[in-house]
Formats: structure tokens, sequence, C-alpha cells
């Protein structure tokens, strides 16, 4: 029998066939026994165990059910996670797992609406422009629609967490998806304002100076009162956890609220940009 020896180091697809490979092995099955308890051909798993094809999330998952890893914190789907966003978003899948259980949301964005305010059309047009700059792959492009959409499901329950949002005035001027789609999102932001648990507020252009952050923002506060940052530059994300380095970042998020518009004036200037859309 052929055996491709696999180097674990060499890739995160490679780590991730020498993991089912090795869970499997453990529990001394055959690949076509892995493949009927995950729903998969013998063929199919082959291939992923020796990289020569990606996981899916759908595989990722089975794999966490069949070995038993969904509730460890070292699951397929988050090694799947980091494989599909490399280096753009080190971080980010411990992020969303914070951001799904926080009781206070604070976030800043410069450019491009917040992702947990996105309409999936507005959220589908920016993916695309990735794939046109042949920056990410249609199958990557469709994951990260998809992902963005359970990260906002899982903000849908019964006790919502506080959001406070604070977004550059780039953020609604800037036409993305064309106009049927931009109308769209601004009627998104609007309807966002309106509920009970959230705050809206736009930074102007004439803030300049000063603006306390250059790049986007996002602070947690779970319900130990314990603060979670996460930021990202052009080429990887930082979670950050240390309370003294985080308690800044809040002090300097205030600055900015108290700087930008307030929640009615920057609703009115959405529906002044939402004026120049069909």
């Amino acid at each position: 029998m052929n055996r491709k020896e696999l180097d674990p180091e060499s890739s995160p697809e490679a780590a991730f066939g020498a993991r089912i490979r090795r869970l499997r092995e453990e529990r001394g099955w055959k690949q076509e026994e892995l493949a009927d308890r995950m729903g998969y051909s013998g063929t199919h798993i082959s291939a992923v165990e020796t990289g020569r094809k990606m996981p899916t999330l759908r595989f990722s998952r089975n794999a966490d059910q069949v070995f038993g890893t969904g509730e460890t914190a070292d699951t397929f789907e988050r090694q799947y996670r980091e494989i599909r966003h490399g280096s753009l978003l080190e971080g980010f899948p411990q992020y969303v797992g914070y951001e799904g259980r926080a009781v206070e949301i604070r976030l800043y964005e410069v450019g491009i609406i917040p992702g947990l305010l996105q309409t999936p059309e507005y959220a589908r047009a920016l993916a695309e422009g990735d794939v046109w700059r042949g920056s990410i792959t249609p199958e990557q492009a469709d994951d990260r629609v998809s992902f963005l959409a359970e990260r906002q499901a899982a903000l849908v329950r019964p006790r919502p967490p506080t959001m406070l949002v604070v977004m550059d005035e780039s953020c609604i001027r800037r036409q993305v998806g064309g106009d049927g789609a931009m109308a769209a999102q601004l009627d998104r932001l609007l309807e966002f304002a309106e509920l009970p648990n959230t705050v809206l507020q736009i930074a102007p252009f004439d803030m300049v100076e000063r603006r306390p952050f250059n790049l986007p923002m996002n602070l947690l506060t779970l319900s130990d009162l314990s603060a979670v940052a996460y930021a990202e530059s052009q080429m990887r994300g930082h979670l950050e956890r240390d309370t003294t380095l985080v308690l800044p970042l809040l002090a300097a998020y205030h600055q900015l609220q108290a700087e930008s518009l307030s929640q009615a004036a920057s609703v009115a200037m959405i529906r002044e940009a939402r004026k120049g859309t069909p």
C-alpha cells in the first residue's frame, strides 16, 4: 500500500490532513470507515489527508462531530477558518468566539461598513472585488459571505449585546455594489440605529487630527467585565486580551465617541447620502 508521508509543517492544509489521518489511525479506522461516518467517499478522505483537496466548512464540522473535537479549543472548524483566511486574519477565529458571547461590542471602521452591519449584497460585492483582484478564490468568497452571516446570526439572541458603532464618513460615501446595493445598505444602517441596544455615530471628515484611531478597531466587553481588542493591519490581525493594554484603547474609543456626530446627526447624514441612491 502506497502511503504518502506528510510534513505537517509544510502548509496549513498539510497540518489539517495529517491531523485527520492521525486521529483516524488512533481509532483503528480505515479511510473507507471514516468516509462512511462523515458522509464522504474514501477517495475524498484520502485527498484531504494528503493535502490534495482543501477541506470545506462542512467537512470540518463533520470531522469535529466524528472525532469529538467540536467542544474543544482546537476544533477542525477553527483550523479550517485559519486555512481559509490565512495570516490576514491571524487571531480572528479566536476573536469571533469572544464576539459571539460579548455583552458589549464597540466597533470603529474606515472605508467600508462594519461586517456585522453589512447586507448580504454589500458583503458579496466586497468579496467579488477581492476575487477580481485575484487575492481570493470564488470558493473563498462564498465562505467569507457565509461566515459573516453566521457571525451576524450569533448576535440574534434573547439578550443581544449592546452595540456601539462609529464609522468614518468614508464608509457611507464609498459606493459598493452599485446604487441598489448601496441604497439597501444605507437602509440597513438606519434600521440598525433604531434598535434599543444600539448606538450609531459617524466620525465626519472634518474630525481630522482629533480622530484617535487610524485603523479599524473592535473592542469587546464580556460578561465577567473583561475586555478584548482586535485590530487588523493590511497584512495581519492581532487579538489582545491583556486588560492593561485594552483599557487605553477603550479610553480612546470614548474620545472618539465624544468627537463624533451624535446619533441623530449621524442618521441625518446617512439619510442625506441615501437621497443620492435610487
